[in-house]
């Protein structure tokens, strides 16, 4: 069932991820290869499998978890980046590329709690059978 809420929140974190890519710049921490653009292709497959995998709501939740830490790991060298980048009030170069991440982990633990609450109720009703 694709019309549920979690599916929602789990299409956000695919936003994010995608919102990531298009503005975040080649970061030249790992050499030549756009590793930023490598992850953010990634938690958007995850996503698009997740929402896919509606029927089997443990690895939808395996899934999203996978993505949290991915995005995680990611957030983390973001703000490393973001401390170590220069520029200040005059010449401003910082960006909101920390920000996506954080708004991903965000919407994949909401849809994580949605998908449990949906668990429980299916498992209710199988009780009363």
């Amino acid at each position: 069932m694709l019309q549920r809420i979690q599916t929602i929140w789990i299409f956000l974190a695919i936003v994010g991820a995608i919102s990531l890519f298009v503005t975040g710049q080649d970061f030249s921490l790992f050499g030549p290869v756009p590793f930023i653009s490598v992850v953010c292709v990634v938690l958007a497959f995850l996503g698009f499998i997740s929402i896919l995998s509606y029927s089997n709501r443990k690895r939808q939740i395996l899934l999203n978890r996978i993505s949290i830490y991915i995005n995680v790991l990611l957030l983390g060298l973001l703000a490393y980046w973001l401390l170590t980048l220069s520029g200040g009030i005059q010449f401003p170069e910082k960006g909101i590329e920390p920000l996506f991440p954080f708004i991903s982990v965000l919407c994949l633990l909401i849809a994580n709690i949605f998908i449990r609450k949906d668990d429980r109720l299916v498992k209710s009703v199988d009780r009363l059978r």
